[in-house]
């Protein structure tokens, strides 16, 4: 049977989930946690998870309420972790501070835990329960219980837009679509991913930086996503600027060690993955991001590869914004996707999120 909770449990819980969002943009490749220590009806200490390597949630909270600790209960957004990573087990320390009563949201889909944290802390005597505002939780961490479930990050697929569907002008014009609001926007949903993955086509046309701008994390902590281009035949400027300050991942499917050689001057790394058609395989991009810990990829790609995501299933969420303008049957799509004989196979969306942006709408949705 599911474990009662009260309104206050809900309250408390609650806060510990604005805290783990103190984290969404720096504990990569971890997942963002908060917790909150309460005793006889009070917050005694509260904490968030600040960066990989880092204290993690329950360790600071524990800190901040010192003795005060001993028979509270804390609240945290995962499961406390039972095994020796970069840090000490944090069950062992909620053992160690003789806390009574521990309030997990989700339990930790990572093999290393699986509901071993919360297994010790209930041998030791202590009340452990899960569930309460699991699916909060869940959404604060999408991408790393997509690593951990499924062996592959959560991708997010952001376009823009006019309202009749097109994101460039015949001739690949598209700067700007939207307006200021809409641009800093997908710049936060950008610092929240742990890669942003693009194509050879928009390098070329856009010859875009790839990186996050005017958005800085809690506590002053910032980092910048790992970029990913993917290029089947490493036609790569040299001179582009995404390669202007590192941390580029260039995918391709035809080896050129000349080439190579030279983005790795460049501080560029070269995976050769190659697919059917002389292609990347994305599948295997993703497992490969994957095994290198990154939970979100943000993808801002023209219609062909945005087209070939979505052929291969690998979209999770589409991030739309959409500005008030017409710009023609001529100019360019969102996605190069083969034609259909029937409606019965289009692809449905679920809308989760509709909201203005000064002048713009910004959608976001999953597939149904």
């Amino acid at each position: 049977m599911a474990p009662a909770f009260s309104a206050s449990d809900h309250e408390f819980m609650a806060r510990a989930l604005r805290l783990a969002e103190r984290g969404l943009y720096s504990t990569t490749p971890n997942p963002r946690v908060g917790c909150v220590v309460v005793s006889d009806g009070l917050v005694v200490g509260e904490g968030w998870h600040v960066r990989a390597g880092g204290q993690h949630a329950e360790v600071h909270a524990l800190h901040a309420a010192g003795e005060r600790a001993r028979g509270a209960t804390a609240y945290v957004t995962l499961e406390p972790c039972s095994h020796h990573g970069r840090t000490p087990p944090c069950a062992e320390a909620l053992l160690a501070a003789g806390v009574k009563r521990v309030v997990a949201a989700l339990q930790d889909p990572n093999p290393l835990v699986a509901g071993q944290g919360l297994a010790m802390l209930r041998q030791a005597g202590v009340l452990a329960e899960c569930g309460l505002l699991a699916a909060e939780a869940q959404e604060i961490n999408i991408g790393f219980v997509a690593r951990m479930t499924r062996a592959r990050p959560w991708l997010r697929l952001k376009l823009a837009a006019s309202l009749d569907g097109k994101t460039a002008l015949q001739n690949g014009a598209s700067q700007w679509l939207t307006g200021p609001a809409a641009r800093q926007d997908g710049h936060r949903w950008r610092a929240r991913a742990c890669a942003i993955l693009t194509g050879i086509g928009t390098v070329r046309h856009d010859d875009p930086q790839l990186n996050v701008r005017g958005v800085e994390g809690h506590a002053g902590v910032s980092r910048q996503p790992l970029k990913v281009v993917v290029d089947s035949r490493l036609a790569l400027p040299l001179d582009a600027r995404v390669l202007d300050a590192g941390g580029v991942l260039v995918a391709a499917a035809v080896a050129d060690r000349a080439k190579s050689e030279a983005l790795v001057q460049r501080a560029a790394e070269v995976v050769l993955l190659p697919g059917s058609g002389g292609q990347v395989d994305l599948p295997a991009l993703l497992a490969e991001l994957a095994r290198r810990g990154i939970n979100e990829v943000h993808a801002e790609a023209g219609c062909g590869l945005s087209g070939s995501l979505l052929r291969a299933g690998l979209v999770d969420e589409l991030l739309l914004y959409l500005a008030p303008c017409l710009i023609g049957d001529a100019a360019r799509g969102m996605f190069d996707l083969p034609p259909l004989d029937s409606l019965a196979g289009k692809r449905t969306l679920l809308i989760r999120d509709v909201r203005s942006l000064g002048p713009d709408l910004r959608l976001l949705a999953r597939f149904s």
